[in-house]
């Protein structure tokens, strides 16, 4: 499986994050290897921040700020952004998801999260809890809640939640090649799942992971 291409957002937050970490660098006169040091994060793994090759997890950037001395919106601004919320909406946390019926049912819903409206201003939204480490390549933790569009269908390469043969509802990278839909996780650790599109229902797409810190 090839390495999944970034879209343009994201390459420009690379390109934003390691500006930053440079300019924290030279004004600690701190050197990359001191930085690894510092965070405990390889030197490989630095390198490749500064070279905009992947993004970093929220607790790499937390890491890093706490080396540098410094606010995680120093390095990474979109943990600055504000929202001027004019209204609220509550979203259902759903804890299981069924397909009896070929309909999709909510199950075992453990609460509700209010989101400002225009974060889903078009179409059924709803959050699910992730699980695992399969997807940290995504900055997505196991616990996060994830913000999902009801939708049947999604295009190559998007996150979505899907099911196979039914079993509880799960986040992956789709990808569709020779008449098989392809599961991608975000860790090297986990291969890619090959499914007949029988097997797998789509059961929306990935808006975003929102994070919380307390």
């Amino acid at each position: 499986m090839a390495r999944r291409k970034f879209t343009d957002v994201e390459r420009k937050l690379m390109k934003d994050i390691a500006s930053n970490i440079r300019q924290h660098l030279s004004r600690c006169k701190m050197s990359q290897k001191e930085l690894a040091e510092k965070t405990g994060l390889s030197t490989s793994v630095i390198s490749d921040y500064l070279n905009e090759k992947t993004l970093p997890t929220p607790g790499s950037v937390q890491a890093i700020a706490d080396a540098l001395g410094i606010k995680k919106s120093d390095i990474d601004p979109t943990f600055n952004d504000l929202i001027e919320i004019s209204e609220l909406i509550q979203l259902p946390i759903v804890g299981r998801i069924s397909c009896g019926n070929g309909s999709i049912a909510f199950e075992d819903i453990e609460g509700y999260e209010a989101v400002p409206r225009d974060w889903v201003s078009s179409g059924e939204h709803f959050f699910l809890r992730a699980s695992g480490d399969s997807m940290i390549g995504a900055r997505i933790l196991d616990g996060d809640l994830v913000l999902i569009r009801k939708q049947e269908d999604v295009e190559n390469g998007e996150i979505a939640a899907v099911m196979i043969n039914g079993e509880e509802a799960v986040l992956k990278r789709v990808y569709k090649h020779d008449g098989m839909i392809v599961l991608q996780s975000e860790n090297p650790n986990y291969p890619p799942i090959f499914c007949p599109p029988a097997e797998v229902r789509i059961i929306g797409k990935l808006i975003m992971n929102v994070i919380k810190f307390n």
